[in-house]
C-alpha cells in the first residue's frame, strides 16, 4: 500500500499525470478537508438561494414587492457568473487555500451586513458581496478533488465536494424558511453567516496549502471555449440547471395548486426532496466514472418525464409527492455529473474549465428563474413545468449528439 503524495508544489488545477494507483491510502485528514469544503459549498449555495423562502417577510420589512425582493436572488447569481471566470485570473499565483478562506469570510461578513441592513439598498449591496464570494469559491472548490486524492478516488471526492452544493440546492431554502418562521429572516441570514465562520475555522485546521505554480490567464479561459468537449459540458450545464430552476423556483405553488398539498406540508416535503437529492448525488458519483454521457442523458430524460407527468399524474397529494421525490433524485446527480464531464474534458486545465462551468451554472440559475417567472406570468404554473420538461429532453438529445467528446 502507498500513501498520497503531499499537495504542496502541485500545479493549480492540473490533474496529476502520474501517481499512486487504486491501492493508494488517502489520509483521513484529506477526507475531512473535503467534507469541510463540502460544508463550505453548502453554506455558499444556501446563502445564494436563502431569500427564495423569505421574500414575503423581507418585502414586508422594507415595503417592497415580492418581485422586487426577488432581486436578492438574481443579483448574486449574475455577479457570481461574472466572478467565477475572472477571480482565478485575478488571484494568479495566490494560494487557493487562503483565497477559499477569505471568500468564506466575505460571505459571512456579507450575511452580517444583511442582518444589520437598515434599508433594501444596503441589503442588495450585501447580496452583491455574496455573489462575489459564491462565484470565486465555486470556481476554486470544484477543482479541489483533483488535487486532494489520486485519480482512482476523484469521483468519490468530487461527489463529497458537490454533496454540499446538492444539499444546499434542495435543503438550504426550506431550512432557512423554517428558521425565518421560528425567528425572523434576519436570524436566518445570521445562521448562514455563522456557519461560514465555522467552516473558516475548519479549513484553517484541515486544508493543506494549495499553491498555484501555473496561474490561470485570460487566454487559458479562452482556450477552454475552443475545447469541443468543454463547450459541450458547459452547454449541458446551462440546459440542465436552467430548465430545473425554470420549474423549481415555483415548486411551492405547484405543490399547493396542482397537487393540492397544504402550505404547512411544503417545508417537510422539500426536506424529503433534499434527502432524495443527496442520494442522487452519490449514486451519480458512483456511476459517472464509467460513462458520464450516459448518466447525464439518463438524468435529462428522467427530469423530462417527471416534469411532463406533473400536470397529469401529480394532481393528487400522493402523485405529487412521488414525482417530487423522483425530481430530487434526478437533479441531485446534476452537479457531480456536469463537473465530472468538465474534469474529464480538461484534466490539465481543471481550474480554468471549472471557472467557466461555474459561471454558466450561476447564470443558468438566474436566467432559469427569470424565464420561468415570465412563463408563469404569461401563462400558468404548469407551463413552467412543461418548459422544464422540454429543456430536459433537449439536454439528453444534445448530450447524445456529442457522444465521444468526453473522457
Amino acid at each position: 500500500m502507498t500513501t498520497v503524495e503531499p499537495i504542496r508544489g502541485t500545479d493549480a488545477g492540473h490533474a496529476p499525470t502520474s501517481g499512486p494507483g487504486p491501492s493508494a491510502v488517502v489520509p483521513l485528514r484529506r477526507w475531512l478537508a473535503l467534507v469541510a469544503v463540502a460544508v463550505g459549498t453548502f453554506a455558499m449555495v444556501t446563502a445564494e438561494q436563502l431569500p427564495m423562502g423569505l421574500l414575503t417577510p423581507i418585502g414586508g420589512t422594507f415595503d417592497v414587492s415580492e418581485g422586487t425582493a426577488g432581486l436578492m436572488v438574481t443579483v448574486p447569481g449574475l455577479v457570481a457568473s461574472a466572478t467565477a471566470p475572472l477571480l482565478p485570473v485575478l488571484i494568479r499565483r495566490g494560494d487557493r487555500r487562503t483565497v477559499l478562506i477569505v471568500l468564506l469570510g466575505l460571505m459571512a461578513g456579507a450575511n452580517l451586513l444583511s442582518v444589520l441592513a437598515p434599508d433594501f439598498t444596503v441589503l442588495l449591496a450585501s447580496r452583491f458581496l455574496v455573489g462575489i464570494s459564491i462565484g470565486g469559491f465555486w470556481a476554486l472548490a470544484a477543482g479541489i478533488a483533483v488535487r486532494m486524492v489520486p485519480a482512482a478516488y476523484v469521483g468519490r471526492a468530487t461527489a463529497i465536494t458537490f454533496g454540499g452544493a446538492t444539499a444546499a440546492n434542495v435543503l438550504g431554502v426550506p431550512a432557512g424558511t423554517l428558521i425565518g418562521e421560528f425567528g425572523s429572516w434576519r436570524a436566518a441570514f445570521a445562521t448562514v453567516g455563522g456557519l461560514g465562520l465555522l467552516v473558516v475555522g475548519a479549513l484553517l485546521v484541515l486544508l493543506p496549502s494549495l499553491p498555484a505554480s501555473d496561474p490561470v490567464r485570460l487566454r487559458t479561459l479562452g482556450a477552454q471555449l475552443r475545447n469541443r468537449a468543454v463547450r459541450a459540458g458547459v452547454l449541458t450545464t446551462f440546459l440542465l440547471v436552467g430548465g430545473h430552476f425554470a420549474a423549481f423556483t415555483f415548486v411551492s405553488p405547484v405543490l399547493q395548486d396542482v397537487s393540492g398539498i397544504s402550505q404547512g406540508m411544503v417545508g417537510p416535503l422539500l426536506l424529503a426532496f433534499g434527502a432524495a437529492g443527496i442520494l442522487g448525488n452519490f449514486l451519480a458519483g458512483a456511476l459517472v466514472g464509467r460513462d458520464v454521457r450516459r448518466v447525464i442523458t439518463a438524468i435529462g430524460l428522467l427530469l423530462a418525464v417527471i416534469l411532463a407527468l406533473f400536470p397529469l399524474v401529480g394532481t393528487s397529494p400522493a402523485g405529487g409527492i412521488a414525482l417530487l421525490i423522483g425530481w430530487g433524485l434526478a437533479f441531485g446527480g446534476v452537479p457531480v455529473s456536469v463537473q465530472t464531464w468538465i474534469l474529464q474534458s480538461a484534466p490539465r486545465e481543471a481550474e480554468a474549465a471549472t471557472a467557466l462551468n461555474t459561471s454558466v451554472f450561476n447564470l443558468a440559475i438566474a436566467l432559469g428563474a427569470l424565464f420561468g417567472g415570465l412563463v408563469v406570468d404569461a401563462a400558468t404554473l404548469t407551463a413552467a413545468l412543461w418548459v422544464g420538461a422540454a429543456v430536459g429532453l433537449l439536454t439528453s438529445l444534445t448530450v447524445w449528439r456529442t457522444r465521444g467528446t468526453t473522457g
